[in-house]
């Protein structure tokens, strides 16, 4: 996709490729565009991380054009992944991400007076990992990129995640920030003087640019939700959320279950700290048992820690807790009758590697704790089964698997970090 401004309009996406992944579009001096990413071998017995892979994109075309060559096979970390090329003072520099994505990620360099190389590997490769110091606050440093500032200076943007109690990567992917500077031989290095990641670095020598923070409160009184927000796999649409049906309100139409991968009626932002809390309070009248509407913490379909409002045939309206964990579904508290159908105050309290909710109502507003401390582990990119790397979400969700669509109305969401 290309565009003239950055804010678009963006033109249709044109299809390139699906050799592999991590795609990266090089800009030479000659004016000419290249194509960088990893190639994937499906066959059997081959290695899938197989290399990085080169070739032309025409402007004009809109196509890759030219034989595709394979000018980098890796090192002996493997991996090979997410190729960035530089120009730099004679040379062309490959910057790729090897040894996984996780604890013993790592970015090395290679370089060549050539694009199609051959490529010579820096002899002090990798030059960022965390590998093999579980002491270091980050942690699965790898999968570099480079900008040099107006200024001059260098500074490599990279992938970290920082681990609870030193293995559970609640928080998901995050991006650090490396200065960097040119040795006398030309070779990349890490300002710091050696090859781990620095918690703090220097800021460029530019004008600062504060962003303003995102309020801790949303009243839902904007025609659209914040950018703060995310959906799940389908964007919102007034056939599942609405904010004007009743102003004021964020109003959810009951979808599918938390472990569906079709369609959630869930409305989430990020867990961007270790400790925080969220609130919210929720008008709900459900009359059957599959519906529920309440705060979730969400990781994914197999784990998630759900504070829900639902209807039980003997106590009515009720509240209770649901756990999945890597896939096995509990009830962590026996339903807890409500006395009324409005403003129901949810609240849940993440501290590390536990959370706690609560509940209050319009008739006795101060706090009551909803069950005791939960462990969240399940709720970090460390999963038994497969490779995940998103992080936990906490947000408002709803469910109706009869259909109806019955739906629930949120007053306000309060995200604050402590």
């Amino acid at each position: 996709m290309t565009a003239t401004d950055i804010e678009g309009p963006w033109s249709e996406p044109v299809y390139l490729n699906s050799s592999g992944f991590d795609p990266s579009l090089f800009h030479d001096e000659d004016g000419r565009k290249w194509l960088v990413n990893m190639i994937w071998d499906h066959r059997k017995g081959k290695n899938r991380f197989s290399g990085i892979v080169l070739q032309e994109f025409s402007v004009q075309e809109q196509k890759l054009i030219g034989p595709a060559v394979n000018i980098f096979k890796g090192t002996e970390l493997g991996l090979t992944e997410a190729p960035h090329l530089y120009k730099y003072k004679g040379f062309y520099y490959l910057l790729t991400a090897e040894g996984g994505t996780g604890y013993e990620h790592a970015v090395t360099v290679a370089r060549s007076r050539s694009l199609q190389g051959p490529y010579e590997v820096d002899p002090a490769n990798p030059i960022l990992t965390s590998c093999g110091r579980p002491d270091l606050k980050l942690q699965k440093a790898g999968h570099g990129s480079l900008v040099e500032t107006h200024t001059g200076e260098w500074y490599m943007a990279h992938l970290v995640g920082r681990p609870v109690n030193g293995q559970f990567c609640t928080l998901g992917r995050e991006t650090a920030l490396q200065q960097c500077i040119w040795s006398v031989d030309g070779w990349l290095r890490l300002a710091g003087g050696d090859r781990y990641p620095e918690v703090q670095v220097p800021a460029p020598k530019i004008k600062p640019h504060p962003y303003e923070p995102v309020p801790e409160m949303d009243h839902f009184d904007q025609a659209m939700l914040r950018s703060d927000w995310n959906t799940l796999r389908i964007p919102p649409d007034p056939t599942w959320l609405s904010l004007t049906e009743r102003p004021g309100y964020l109003r959810l139409r009951g979808m599918e279950s938390m472990s569906s991968t079709h369609r959630q009626s869930m409305v989430a932002r990020r867990l961007q700290a270790f400790a925080c809390e969220a609130e919210t309070c929720l008008e709900f009248a459900p009359d059957h048992p599959q519906q529920m509407a309440g705060l979730i913490l969400y990781y994914d379909t197999k784990d998630y820690l759900y504070l829900r409002v639902t209807y039980h045939e003997e106590k009515g309206l009720c509240l209770g807790i649901i756990q999945s964990r890597y896939g096995v579904y509990d009830e962590l508290l026996e339903d807890i009758p409500l006395k009324s159908m409005n403003g129901i105050r949810l609240k849940v309290v993440v501290d590390h590697d536990r959370a706690c909710f609560y509940y209050a109502l319009q008739d006795d507003p101060s706090w009551q704790p909803a069950g005791g401390w939960c462990d969240i582990t399940h709720l970090s990119d460390e999963s038994p089964e497969y490779i995940r790397f998103t992080g936990t979400y906490i947000g408002l969700c709803v469910q109706d698997l009869g259909g109806t669509r019955k739906h629930a109305d949120f007053d306000y969401f309060v995200y604050k970090e402590m």
